[in-house]
Order: C-alpha cells, then sequence, then structure tokens
C-alpha cells in the first residue's frame, strides 16, 4: 500500500470520529433516542458523515459516480446503523462496540471499493499470520483471563485465610489483567525501569490502604498475588523477546 491509499483510509477513519463525537451535539443523540425514525436530528447526523466523507474522497481523486454512491453507502448506512442501536439500550458498552464496528467495516468497505482491489486485506492477512504476530498474540491473550484463573488457583490455598477485601465484584481480576498488559508491552519495549515504577506506584497505592486496614493476612495475601502477577507475565515477556 502506497502513503496515498493510507492517507486515504486514516481519512476516512478521522471523519468519523469527528463527526460522531466531535461535531455531534448531546441534544442530537437524546433526539434520536426519544423519536427514533422521527428524529431529525438522525437525518442531520448521517448527512454530516455524508459531508465529511465527501471532503475526505475529494481531495482523494477518484470518479464523481463513485464518489456519490460512497458518500450515500456512508450516510444511508451510517443512518440505519444509529438507528438500531436506538432501539437498544445505548449506556451498554457490548453496543456502543458494535455500533462503531459496524461504521468502522462500512468505510473500510468503502476505501477498499475506492481503491479497486483486495490486496490490502491479503497484505494484513499474510501479516497476520507470521510466527511474530502470532507469537504477540498468544502472549497478550495468556495475561488476561488464562493467567487470571491460573493465578486464582495458585491463591486458592490462601484465599480462605484473609478477610473480605471489600472491594468491587471482579474489580480485582480486572486491574489484574490491566496491569499484565501493561507490564508485558513494558517488558516487549525493553523498559524495564518502567515495570519497578509501576509496581512501586501500585504498593503505594495498594499497601497504604491495607496498612489502614491493619490486617496482616489480607496484606501478605495481596503482596503475594502482586508479585506473582508480576513475576509471571515478567518471565512470559522475556521469553517472547527471546524467541522473537
Amino acid at each position: 500500500m502506497t502513503n496515498p491509499e493510507i492517507a486515504t483510509l486514516l481519512g476516512l477513519v478521522l471523519a468519523h470520529l469527528c463527526g460522531d463525537f466531535l461535531f455531534q451535539p448531546r441534544k442530537w443523540v437524546d433526539s434520536r433516542q426519544q423519536h427514533k425514525h422521527f428524529s431529525r436530528a438522525l437525518y442531520l447526523h448521517a448527512g454530516l458523515h455524508g459531508l465529511l466523507v465527501t471532503l475526505v474522497l475529494a481531495l482523494a481523486g477518484g470518479g464523481a459516480g463513485m464518489l456519490v454512491v460512497s458518500v450515500l453507502v456512508v450516510a444511508i448506512s451510517h443512518a440505519l446503523i444509529d438507528l438500531g442501536k436506538a432501539h437498544l439500550v445505548p449506556s451498554r458498552l457490548r453496543w456502543f462496540l458494535l455500533d462503531q464496528l459496524l461504521h468502522l467495516l462500512v468505510l473500510l468497505g468503502v476505501w477498499l471499493t475506492w481503491l479497486g482491489s483486495l490486496q490490502p486485506l491479503v497484505e494484513v492477512a499474510a501479516w497476520m499470520t507470521t510466527p511474530p504476530v502470532l507469537t504477540l498474540a498468544s502472549a497478550y491473550l495468556l495475561v488476561t483471563r488464562p493467567m487470571a484463573i491460573a493465578i486464582a488457583l495458585a491463591m486458592r490455598p490462601w484465599s480462605n485465610e484473609v478477610s473480605d477485601p471489600g472491594t468491587l465484584v471482579a474489580a480485582g481480576a480486572r486491574i489484574g489483567m490491566l496491569e499484565r498488559f501493561l507490564v508485558l508491552t513494558l517488558v516487549l519495549l525493553g523498559e524495564l525501569t518502567a515495570v519497578g515504577f509501576l509496581l512501586t506506584a501500585k504498593s503505594v497505592l495498594r499497601f497504604g490502604d491495607l496498612r489502614e486496614r491493619n490486617d496482616r493476612k489480607l496484606t501478605e495475601y495481596v503482596l503475594l498475588g502482586t508479585l506473582l502477577s508480576f513475576s509471571a507475565t515478567l518471565a512470559l515477556g522475556l521469553m517472547v523477546r527471546s524467541i522473537s
């Protein structure tokens, strides 16, 4: 892919982000949720996306017929997708992500049609099936749910000895996944010093609270779980670096 082709794709994505988040007033969202297909804001919003796509593709060049079809596809599909979301629970993360994914897939289709080739998809598929990419994908998958389960099983002999930590349900597991994601990324980038800062920051935040609770068993339990999580992720990251 050439730089102008990539620039066009990025321009379409930027136009979508501006239309959906920067140039969309809150009253348009409320109107769409309340009035559904009777909402004038729904069609104004779709028209805005069509206008932004027109600017991007006009700068990229191409035939007038292709431009008109692309704009109509983006505007109409955007209205239909947003109308579908208006009939669901908009506050659910899953519907927000699905909404954005569908919009981006439409833009990808428009871009590929503008290129007149599926070669970019072939190149991406070939890149995603290379050993380095598959190794990285496996490593990041391991530090999420699989490692959370492994650590929970390893900590089970001591879990019944500590009092209720009083945290949000499943919050600890999600925090652990995010911190392992960060640690793995830092190790792969060779920023081991930053891993130390991350561990120190968590210790200051977490163990200050534990000291106030005056529960030595809970403190030791949290410390053991933290070190186990960090150590396993460090080992995994170093192993990935050695074979990449």
